[in-house]
């Protein structure tokens, strides 16, 4: 069995840079020797996926990758089967399980993924990377038949992390809502990432990348993790 080869994003862009191009080159190493990529733009809603997948082309085409849409597909096993990579976009979280779900699809991709196909994911690409998509940001506008995910990486992700109040809001901010899940999930571990980070896993080995995440552990104050050797504790049996 060959090891998992994941690049989960934060995000798809940042603040003044296109998109996808705060990425680049993180995927051009991720994307050694390959040449075409399966695009899966199910989390996309108020984007078409034709569209979607436009955006994703043009992004990678400066890489040599060609990219096709998966619900172009005639079958979307086969497709993932055969694919030389997985790129799976933002959008919301539960669209996207769910499609996953529908299509029949959780389990080749954890079987592709884990024989060494590359992943790419981010935002709902990343929290679908998870174990399960409890920590994601989105509304429910959809319900899977399940919220368990392709529990590819070994904790959960919170995409777009911040925990800025504006003046004047009464909500929670993002932490307390991380320590919420913790309350009623004391066993999980959470990695708030902020816009313009990135975790790259090549078997058990973790690579932090651009902005550094934060450590959310029920019991333990929360820490912005320094270095990846912080987090070997998720990689031991």
């Amino acid at each position: 069995m060959s090891a998992p080869r994941l690049l989960l994003l934060s995000s798809s862009r940042t603040h003044g840079t296109g998109y996808l191009e705060h990425a680049r080159d993180w995927m051009a190493p991720h994307f050694t020797g390959i040449r075409e990529a399966l695009f899966v733009p199910y989390a996309g809603v108020t984007i078409d996926w034709d569209s979607y997948t436009e955006n994703v082309r043009q992004a990678l085409a400066p890489l040599g990758i060609a990219v096709a849409g998966i619900h172009t597909t005639a079958d979307p096993v086969v497709a993932v089967r055969s694919a030389a990579a997985l790129v799976v976009g933002g959008g919301n979280t539960f669209q996207l399980l769910n499609n996953l779900h529908r299509q029949q699809l959780v389990d080749p991709i954890r079987a592709r993924v884990a024989a060494g196909m590359p992943y790419l994911g981010w935002s709902a690409g990343s929290n679908v990377a998870c174990p399960t998509i409890c920590t994601t940001n989105d509304m429910p506008i959809v319900e899977p038949p399940s919220f368990t995910a392709l529990a590819l990486f070994p904790c959960q992700i919170n995409p777009h992390y911040t925990d800025n109040a504006p003046p004047g809001h009464m909500g929670e901010t993002r932490s307390q809502r991380i320590a919420e899940f913790l309350l009623a999930n004391p066993a999980a571990t959470v990695l708030g990432l902020p816009e313009g980070g990135a975790l790259q896993l090549r078997g058990a080995t973790l690579e932090l990348l651009g902005k550094r995440p934060w450590l959310f552990r029920h019991g333990s104050e929360v820490c912005e993790v320094r270095t990846a050797d912080e987090l070997a504790f998720l990689f031991q049996d």
